[in-house]
């Protein structure tokens, strides 16, 4: 009896003892209604009524911290204590979270909020990473607007990214500003460059030649890296797949002295799970096995100047091929497979020179070495790129001004036919850019470029654009713009690597050009109910001229080096929309309508590979009270013309409408570390679906039961009664089907 009295007068002291938390929650002096409240360790939480009011009872005396977080508001912290003799108030005022006004560099060379830049650049973050976690930039692109990961080669895996319709070498690629990824860096540089050290990603749809030269014809990529100072001391994220894929991402930042910071990070990835889920006795997933090292060092000068230096290092040891394949059939023909070795590194840099004057100094080297095999086909190739660029940033009055000297060093040879000496090039350029604020609400951006190309000797690229801002939250834009693309005589078609052909190019090989218009509306709403939306509106208009293309059909002895007969053009209109709402939920939604095609004859024709229409779409639900996020992102494509073989060919001659979706479900209630796990692919959707058969002749892969005539042409048999030759090139998604993932993300600050 004594011990019941003792419980019931403790648990009496317990409730007289315990107190309530009130409080209210706004943001600019208004209430801010369904903010999630909780002490932090307990499961004591509310969520703040439609007057902002928050109350939670019962706890128990002690010193606690109580976090207020709201999807859109940046989350507060505070600490209270409770005693037991009174009651505990807290408000909280929460500001906004930034959006549609990041800082962005890329448009204009320039550091300046997304909202003032004069060039449309769309920003994606880590937060957007995270939402489908990928082993490499490459997939990562995915669900990216206007933006597609071209799969090329059925047995290899190697693509390139097309922006608005255009093929990846319109795409120009950067690291930090640096022109680093480029010809076969294109195709195999973008699988090593880990998601985790990443700051964000900023993206220029149309061309930026005035600024960044070749290859910016179409549109640039800027991969930004982290700072070592903004780091977390120490990382750890590593996922694995019900395929067998196993990715690895660990990094730390340290300083070293007094003046330095060091961002240190490997990535790791591997894959050795032979799939042939279709039957055609072909890998579906190339097996890879491979790792990236990279550094990035900051060092602390007077007056606050720069010194950066970074460098990588990557290799990767990729197969597909027949399932019976392994490394004791590398360039046989026994069995078929496609090997690829490959070697990288990387080094970049910026260095703010010791004078009044902002005069910055960049540069940047790469070397990339490839061993690979094509059934019994070499190719070997070497690429060095060297690059570095003077840039003075000036301001007088209404003119922000900004001059520029560069120069880039080309080297790349390879085993083919189309290379029978190293191609070996110095392009030097100048180049001024001038934006004139106008007025308060107007601005006008000038700028234009020099390059000169032995090849082609002078080449001229200027380009306009106008900033009217009517209001602090609405921005439109007019861009006008020249591109410019050099002849680049990289091959690695399977045409290209059989036979003796002899390469040719037209004495008077002009340069591409493109000739673009872009207009851009930007706006960024507030609801009543603190609900922001942010709306991202273009259409463009590019025009292509001077095409220069690979000919193997004329001559079939020869590879013709040619300009395209006629003209190019892609058009089309984009829409983004970010809005962040109540309760949690996040929205990113848009879609592209793009007509792409070449007339060459008076003929007019679609583009290859390239969708009349594409959407994509990320939701993210965050419940506080449970530490638990709920991810569902997705794409949508609409048809494409597809590379077919010849008339007889009885595979589709153009995709179907097909969609790749995908679910996550994270927990991050344990200090420092999260656990995320989910399922990509979820509709199952492989490109074989509906075909007879992706792989032309799987069956036949070095052609030794095929029947040629005297012009090379297949040739219809019993056993061949299409006429048709291996081809792996028949590729237009993804081969690989749905599978789980589970992984573990730890981050000490």
């Amino acid at each position: 009896m004594r011990n019941l009295i003792f419980v019931i007068l403790c648990l009496l002291s317990y409730v007289v003892s315990a107190q309530t938390v009130t409080g209210k929650t706004s943001t600019n002096g208004d209430a801010l209604p369904y903010v999630n409240v909780y002490l932090k360790g307990t499961q004591k939480g509310a969520v703040s009524n439609d007057n902002g009011v928050f109350s939670f009872k019962n706890v128990s005396p002690g010193k606690y911290t109580i976090i207020a977080s709201f999807t859109g508001y940046q989350t507060q912290r505070r600490s209270i204590t409770v005693s037991e003799s009174k009651d505990v108030t807290i408000n909280f005022n929460l500001p906004e979270s930034e959006l549609l006004d990041e800082v962005v560099v890329t448009g204009t060379l320039k550091a300046v909020s997304r909202l003032d830049s004069s060039v449309p650049v769309e920003v994606y973050s880590t937060t957007f990473l995270k939402k489908n976690p990928t082993p490499n930039i490459f997939e990562a692109l995915q669900n990216v607007n206007g933006v597609r990961p071209q799969i090329n080669c059925n047995v290899c895996n190697t693509g390139d990214i097309h922006i608005n319709g255009l093929e990846g070498p319109y795409t120009l690629v950067l690291i930090d500003g640096m022109p680093i990824v480029s010809g076969l860096s294109t195709v195999y540089g973008l699988s090593g460059i880990p998601n985790s050290l990443i700051e964000q990603i900023e993206i220029v749809k149309g061309p930026a030649s005035s600024l960044y030269g070749s290859e910016a014809v179409g549109g640039l990529i800027n991969i930004i890296t982290k700072l070592p100072e903004n780091a977390p001391r120490f990382f750890a994220d590593s996922y694995a797949t019900g395929w067998g894929e196993v990715n690895l991402d660990l990094g730390f930042n340290t300083r070293v002295g007094k003046k330095a910071n060091l961002l240190f990070g490997v990535n790791y990835f591997n894959y050795n799970n032979p799939i042939d889920n279709n039957g055609d006795n072909f890998t579906d997933l190339t097996l890879q096995n491979r790792i990236s090292v990279f550094q990035k060092w900051n060092f602390k000068r007077k007056e606050n100047r720069v010194l950066s230096l970074a460098g990588r290092v990557f290799y990767e040891d990729r197969w597909g091929g027949e399932m019976q394949w392994n490394s004791d059939y590398r360039g046989g023909n026994e069995i078929y497979g496609e090997s690829i070795y490959t070697k990288r590194g990387e080094l970049l840099g910026k260095y703010q020179l010791p004078i009044k004057e902002k005069v910055m100094f960049q540069f940047s080297y790469t070397d990339h070495d490839q061993n690979s095999v094509y059934g019994d086909t070499a190719f070997l190739a070497q690429q060095k790129i060297g690059f570095g660029q003077f840039t003075w940033d000036k301001s007088l009055k209404n003119h922000d001004l900004l001059f520029g000297a560069a120069a880039r060093y080309n080297y790349y040879n390879d085993s083919t036919p189309a290379t029978l000496g190293a191609d070996e090039v110095v392009i030097p350029s100048v180049f001024a850019q001038d934006e004139i604020k106008i007025s308060k609400k107007n601005t006008l951006l000038l700028g234009a470029r020099y390059d000169y190309d032995k090849r082609h000797d002078n080449i001229f690229t200027p380009r306009i654009a106008y900033k009217f801002k009517p209001t602090p939250d609405d921005v439109f834009r007019v861009n006008a713009g020249t591109g410019f693309r050099v002849v680049n005589i990289f091959t690695e078609e399977h045409a290209a690597l059989t036979g003796a052909r002899d390469v040719v190019i037209a004495e008077a090989l002009k340069p591409e050009r493109s000739v673009n218009i872009n207009l851009n509306y930007l706006k960024k709403f507030y609801t009543k109910s603190g609900s922001i939306i942010g709306l991202d509106i273009s259409t463009w208009y590019t025009h292509f001229s001077n095409l220069i293309l690979p000919d193997y059909d004329t001559n079939p002895n020869q590879i013709i080096y040619d300009n395209l007969d006629g003209k190019a053009v892609t058009k089309g209109v984009s829409i983004n929309l970010d809005a962040i709402v109540t309760s949690g939920v996040k929205l990113l939604v848009g879609g592209t309508f793009q007509d792409v095609s070449q007339t060459e004859n008076g003929i007019k024709e679609r583009q290859i590979l390239t969708e009349r229409f594409t959407g994509i779409w990320a939701a993210t639900y965050k419940n506080y009270k449970y530490n638990l996020s709920v991810d569902y992102t997705g794409n949508i494509y609409g048809p494409m013309r597809l590379p077919l073989l010849s008339d007889l060919d009885p595979r589709s001659q153009n995709s179907p409408v097909w969609s790749i979706q995908n679910i996550q479900l994270t927990f991050d209630g344990l200090e420092n570390l999260e656990i995320y796990g989910g399922v990509k692919n979820l509709l199952n959707w492989t490109p074989n679906k509906g075909n007879p058969f992706i792989i032309a002749r799987a069956n036949d892969p070095f052609d030794k039961d095929v029947t040629f005539d005297n012009n090379g042409n297949a040739q219809v048999t019993p056993d061949n009664p299409y006429g048709l030759t291996f081809d792996p090139t028949y590729v237009y998604a993804p081969n690989q089907g749905i599978r789980a993932f589970l992984g573990l993300r730890y981050s000490l600050r």
